[in-house]
């Protein structure tokens, strides 16, 4: 579901006026087993972003225990890998370490604290109450919350400080990323109130002085990740655009949920978009025959630039260590690919646009 068309001269010249004094935009990435990688893996992985230019890494908690997207990982579990309330830190541990090195290339993480995928999956929060009860009945959001505020309290083991903190570090926290996504867009406008409670969470451990933003953690579409009540949320800073389909990344449609979220004084990140590289349609993109390189190229140039002229910051899924395997829903682009030039390019060029949102503060 997607808005089209473009805004009335009018509303064009007043989204200039607003973007003539902000800040510069910035590209980033996503790397949901980034916990996995050894010491050398994630060099090169660091190394290649920097070289692009890119300002955010986002990670996810969830455990990982065999090869992802061709890259060999050191498994680890997950936060509460059998019990509710039960927490391993392994994954947090390891997060140390990386954020360290991505600090010292210019890079902050961006924590997603939890995932739609594994509730749906059975984690222990779905073996107990499914993808509904979790969002509708208080014990689970209680029970949520108590992990969420025990992410944020983590003592770094390096640093000595609760990751709440760690503002050098850390970009943005996020309670769980496309929350609700399998229920339905319905289902998540009836629910919007589970994602400002949980930012409430968030934002109280936080303090009002961080410099640490709350975001969404996106859904399906553009539509559906800019959710009216995220925007009167007075605990969320950010909202997450997660889109695949090409009309959301018009740069005209984009526009206009600009506009809302500079209204309600927010800020925007297209937090997920990718370009297929397979010949069918780019969101629906599972299996098929490898579209034409220059055409899979041109697409990361051509939407890359229309996000950019939007003025909203954006981070590509996923940019890998090593070559892509070609897996299902291949968005993915590797450091050894034809087409990384082609994506280090635009996330340069990202760093010269003019950004409709101030994140200046908030990045290395």
């Amino acid at each position: 579901m997607k808005l089209t068309g473009s805004l009335s001269a009018l509303a064009l010249a007043a989204f200039s006026l607003k973007t003539v004094s902000a800040a510069n935009s910035f590209a980033g990435s996503n790397l949901y087993y980034a916990a996995g990688l050894d010491s050398a893996t994630r060099g090169t992985l660091l190394d290649g972003l920097q070289s692009a230019g890119m300002k955010v890494l986002r990670v996810w908690l969830d455990g990982q225990s065999t090869t992802q997207k061709g890259t060999n990982i050191d498994p680890f579990p997950d936060l509460e890998p059998n019990v509710i309330g039960t927490y391993n830190d392994t994954v947090l541990e390891r997060l140390d370490d990386f954020m360290i090195d991505a600090q010292a290339h210019g890079i902050k993480l961006l924590i997603s604290m939890h995932s739609f995928n594994a509730l749906q999956a059975g984690d222990v929060y779905g073996k107990q109450y499914g993808t509904g009860y979790f969002y509708e009945q208080t014990q689970p959001q209680q029970q949520f919350d108590a992990r969420l505020t025990h992410v944020l309290n983590h003592n770094h083991t390096t640093l000595g400080k609760p990751w709440s903190q760690l503002s050098d570090y850390i970009f943005a926290f996020e309670a769980e990323n496309e929350a609700m996504i399998g229920q339905g867009q319905t289902y998540i406008q009836d629910h919007q109130q589970w994602q400002c409670d949980r930012a409430s969470t968030i934002k109280g451990v936080l303090g009002s002085n961080s410099n640490i933003l709350v975001v969404t953690g996106g859904e399906s579409w553009m539509a559906e990740s800019v959710q009216p009540n995220f925007l009167n949320c007075s605990s969320l800073d950010v909202i997450s655009i997660h889109s695949y389909g090409t009309g959301d990344f018009a740069t005209s449609s984009i526009q206009t949920y600009v506009q809302q979220a500079q209204s309600a004084g927010k800020k925007l990140l297209f937090e997920e978009w990718g370009a297929c590289y397979f010949s069918t349609s780019n969101n629906n993109c599972p299996t098929g025959s490898a579209l034409d390189a220059d055409t899979r190229n041109s697409n990361i140039k051509t939407w890359a630039s229309q996000i950019d002229a939007a003025g909203v910051p954006w981070l590509y899924w996923q940019v890998l260590p090593n070559a892509d395997p070609h897996q299902d829903q291949d968005f993915e682009v590797g450091l050894n690919d034809s087409s990384w030039s082609t994506l280090q390019a635009a996330a340069q060029a990202a760093l010269q646009a003019t950004a409709a949102f101030d994140y200046s503060s908030y990045l290395l």
